[in-house]
């Protein structure tokens, strides 16, 4: 995740999670105590709902993710719970110095992290973070308010943008943001699993384990980039929406307020904005009838 500059054009809720060219270590007592106790709020031993975050080498990354999770309200009681994916940095640190429910996974892949998270949950609804994304004050609310109130919905998912890497304006990712736009409503005629990303998705959490869960047959690595010799074409995500479609039907939350924003570092390991939305393109373009016809 950038350390970015709280001059770009960024919300106001976001700007406090930023911490522009921090590190963890880097916190002032005041910043840390101020977040330590946010976050304490967010450890009921009784949770309704679980927001599970897999973690690997995110040090100088999680405690923003959290700082955004942190600064939510919503009337739910809510844990936060971080899946270690046997970090090699200070990730495991900063997680006791937050005083953050963690647990560790020292099989490495995604889903494998996901899965743990799964089962450690103790919420009835689960809804699945990353440590790259920021997450705005009404997420978790406006998340969890379909499936409690229509008990067909058994998962949901939402829509996003990306974080510009330093020194880069949002007009490119704009355009980009809209084409995927497009490409949602296109997928969800035939192929709306593809839809659902692990960095803004929840389902409710019995039905997650009891249909499947996250196993995949191929394990994927964390940035998974189009076109790498490690890209993997099954998602554990994808996986997760297949399932939960067997007992129940997903919802696309569509509310502005409960847009998250992610980092584009995926995008700069596939070889940058423009080379990503050429090989999406293509690749989107070969999909169109299935995703329409289904076939």
């Amino acid at each position: 995740m950038a350390q970015h500059d709280t001059s770009a054009h960024l919300p106001e809720w976001l700007q406090p999670h930023l911490f522009p060219g921090k590190k963890f270590a880097d916190l002032t007592v005041a910043e840390l105590s101020d977040l330590k106790e946010r976050l304490s709020r967010f450890r009921d031993e009784q949770p309704e709902v679980s927001v599970v975050i897999p973690a690997w080498n995110e040090q100088d990354n999680i405690f923003r993710t959290l700082s955004s999770l942190a600064a939510n309200t919503c009337r739910y009681r809510v844990e936060i719970v971080v899946i270690n994916n046997n970090s090699t940095d200070g990730t495991q640190q900063v997680l006791d110095e937050l005083g953050v429910r963690n647990y560790l996974q020292p099989i490495q892949g995604t889903p494998h992290a996901r899965q743990m998270g799964l089962f450690k949950a103790r919420g009835k609804y689960h809804l699945c973070a990353d440590s790259d994304t920021f997450y705005p004050p009404k997420w978790i609310e406006l998340m969890v308010k379909p499936m409690e109130k229509d008990p067909s919905i058994t998962g949901v998912y939402g829509r996003y943008f990306f974080l510009p890497q330093p020194g880069e304006g949002r007009f490119l990712y704009f355009f980009y943001e809209k084409v995927t736009g497009l490409l949602i409503r296109l997928r969800k005629i035939n192929r709306e699993y593809i839809n659902v990303l692990g960095f803004n998705m929840g389902f409710v959490t019995e039905v997650g384990r009891t249909t499947g869960g996250f196993e995949v047959t191929d394990v994927r690595k964390f940035d998974n980039a189009l076109g790498s010799d490690y890209f993997v074409d099954e998602a554990e995500d994808g996986r997760m929406a297949i399932n939960l479609k067997k007992k129940g039907r997903l919802k696309l939350v569509t509310n502005y307020k409960a847009r998250v924003f992610t980092s584009s570092r995926r995008l700069k390991a596939e070889g940058g904005l423009v080379k990503s939305f050429i090989n999406r393109f293509k690749l989107h373009t070969r999909r169109l009838s299935e995703y329409v016809n289904g076939k």
